[in-house]
């Protein structure tokens, strides 16, 4: 009697091989040897069963330690390890895997069942806007909304008070059913159950069986300083109603972030314009400015030129993960009169001849292209 093929050998895979690398060996070996592509070829017939044995054993950690330990010694008598006889057994062993190569349904486990009955309930999403004001220094602001939950009377199972819901005998509670043709298999919902994998023979009459109802609800959120348009805050079990009893979904509250009317924002830092008269820009001077906590001092140095920024250090908003604030900054927008007095014309003459610019300008000048 000749000594059984190493397994590795089999599956064309070395000893260091991880898993995914030998489910992708097993794949391409089932897919050429399998009888519905070789019908009554019994060498191919063979050859498959060979695969699904080696597979059997390295796909299990603990298995495959033991043959790596002891080789085919490790498994009944010396046989060489798990022995298919037929392709039920072997369909019978490895159902979610051929179900994963040749197009059934996914979610099953190893023998057809899942989790049925009890699931979680959906995450809800709510939009809110907020004031520049309140990301200074947080909020809590009272939300509503419509959603579902689960139904007092029943606890979410859908039956009435003293009944239970009964597994599906279609299905026998895998909330999917199997067809083979051929060499495909496929999963389809159960048409009894609609993949619940139990159906409610004695209906709750609140719910009509559903587990849930509808329910309007008003919660607190807390809304911490610094979020900004797009921050997404998640409120655990605040969603929707669960599924016979299973738990609810999460809330999630987006943030919107109203435009003021006079800061524009950059991740910290604000931004707005300040406006001031030539003769301030030219002398200095010092401005009352607004900040979102109220007015502040800004110091104007003498000769600053349109344009100029100007800042205000730290008052500006503060970070969502904590430490400094921003800053705001102000850019300057010199103010120029349209018209003059005759005194004023008088004495900016006098500044004109004390700078040398006469009325018909000066005698030299520069020209150059705009700085982008």
């Amino acid at each position: 009697m000749s000594s059984p093929r190493d397994f590795y050998e089999i599956l064309g895979v070395s000893k260091e091989a991880d898993a995914d690398t030998i489910k992708k060996a097993y794949r391409k070996l089932a897919m050429q040897f399998h009888p519905d592509r070789n019908p009554g070829n019994k060498e191919s017939e063979e050859k498959f069963k060979e695969a699904a044995s080696a597979y059997e054993v390295l796909s299990d950690t603990q298995k495959r330690a033991q043959y790596d330990r002891f080789g085919h010694q490790a498994f009944s008598g010396g046989g060489g390890g798990p022995q298919f006889q037929n392709m039920d057994d072997i369909f019978s062993s490895f159902g979610d895997i051929f179900s994963d190569f040749f197009g059934g349904g996914q979610g099953q486990s190893r023998g057809g069942r899942n989790s049925g009955g009890a699931r979680r309930g959906a995450d809800l999403r709510y939009v809110t806007e907020v004031d520049l004001e309140d990301v200074l220094k947080g909020l809590e602001k009272d939300i509503e909304f419509e959603t579902e939950k689960t139904c007092e009377p029943c606890h979410g199972s859908g039956a009435e008070k003293g009944s239970q819901p009964e597994v599906c005998p279609t299905c026998r509670g895998a909330g999917q059913v199997v067809s083979r043709q051929g060499f495909f298999s496929m999963a389809t919902t159960c048409p009894s159950c609609q993949g619940q994998g139990q159906i409610v023979k004695n209906k709750c009459k609140s719910c009509k069986g559903s587990g849930r109802s509808k329910a309007s609800r008003k919660i607190r959120v807390n809304i911490p300083a610094g979020v900004d348009t797009g921050t997404r805050l998640r409120v655990n079990q605040e969603g929707e109603g669960g599924y016979r009893g299973g738990p609810p979904g999460d809330l999630y509250v987006e943030l919107r972030v109203k435009e003021h009317e006079i800061f524009e924002r950059e991740a910290d830092h604000l931004f707005a314009k300040v406006q001031i008269h030539y003769t301030e820009a030219l002398l200095g001077c010092e401005l009352e400015v607004p900040t979102l906590e109220g007015k502040s001092k800004l110091q104007v140095p003498p000769c600053t030129q349109p344009g100029v920024v100007l800042s205000l250090k730290g008052q500006g908003l503060p970070n969502l993960r904590g430490g400094r604030r921003g800053d705001i900054h102000f850019e300057t927008v010199v103010e120029f009169p349209k018209k003059i007095t005759d005194q004023e014309r008088e004495l900016l003459t006098q500044i004109a001849d004390i700078t040398g610019v006469s009325k018909k300008g000066s005698k030299s000048g520069f020209w150059g292209k705009k700085k982008s």
